[in-house]
């Protein structure tokens, strides 16, 4: 009979301590490399900055609270460039912007520009739904200024149904996002994998450790609202950290694959973007984090 072929969906599963570990490594590469770190950063602050003033510009300043909710929704795309330096570190392949944005750009023709589109599609939904409860609780008007939207928001009845019934949907596309993206992404970048097979692994790493994981949404969502408070000032420093984290949450969660090279035998031409340990399947990735 021939061999049985390793179930490419499999997990470990994890307790707390691996995600106080997989922070703390996620804070040293951070150290190791700041200026990636501040430059993915700095990128994703200010889209969410343009996306508020375009809202302004609209006249649908109304519109600001779930803009910004929606949009740390597309964090784990934004954070593909923090998962590739956090390999380079691992493996010790150069870390140079032409090699880390090279691969990002290789992406493109690959499977993780799938995944974009699912993080667009939910992030689609978000707004959607934003946009049909507003005309059920308060009808199709606009307002003068997003002050006067949080006014009828907290002073009304119908405001009141409309925040709790838009933060509870919004719960669980984020609990479903997360669960589809926690994995995925550093999956697609690491190996040769189609994106159904990178989000089957994303959920079964949420399922089979479920406490630990969704502890790990918890804090993810806490400190992403938190940094957004000060005009997404705060996204420069925290995007990094939870990026870096999320790489070696990734490789606690998800065994090597077979046949797969040590860690450090990566070589450094192998991390260019015409060569990258995921740009075909006879070229596997650094092990699974």
């Amino acid at each position: 009979m021939p061999a049985r072929r390793p179930d490419p969906t499999r997990v470990n599963a994890i307790g707390f301590d691996a995600i106080v570990d997989a922070l703390g490594a996620g804070m040293r590469d951070f150290r190791a490399a700041p200026r990636f770190g501040l430059f993915f950063g700095a990128v994703y602050a200010l889209g969410g900055i343009l996306v508020l003033l375009t809202a302004s510009a609209l006249h649908m300043s109304y519109l600001s609270y779930p803009l910004a909710i929606g949009f740390g929704l597309i964090g784990p795309f934004i954070a593909v460039g923090l998962y590739e330096v956090s390999r380079r570190l691992e493996t010790g392949a150069p870390l140079d912007w032409p090699g880390v944005l090279g691969v990002i750009w290789a992406q493109r023709r690959r499977e993780l520009a799938w995944m974009a589109f699912v993080v667009l599609f939910v992030q689609i939904m978000w707004m959607y739904q934003v946009r049909l409860l507003l005309a059920l609780f308060l009808g199709f008007k606009s307002f003068a200024s997003f002050g006067a939207f949080v006014e009828v928001v907290v002073t009304t009845p119908e405001g009141l149904m409309f925040l709790l019934l838009g933060n509870v949907i919004g719960a669980v596309l984020s609990v479903v996002l997360f669960s589809l993206t926690v994995v995925s992404f550093p999956m697609l970048l690491d190996r040769d994998v189609d994106f159904i097979t990178a989000m089957i692994t994303s959920v079964r790493s949420v399922v089979t450790s479920p406490k630990p994981m969704i502890g790990w949404a918890l804090v993810v969502t806490a400190t992403l609202l938190l940094a957004m408070l000060p005009l997404f000032a705060g996204l420069i420093f925290v995007l990094p950290v939870l990026g870096h984290t999320t790489w070696h949450l990734y490789r606690k969660l998800v065994p090597p694959a077979p046949m797969e090279e040590p860690a450090g035998a990566q070589s450094p031409e192998a991390s260019s973007p015409s060569a990258s340990p995921a740009a075909s399947p006879s070229a596997p990735g650094s092990p699974a984090l």
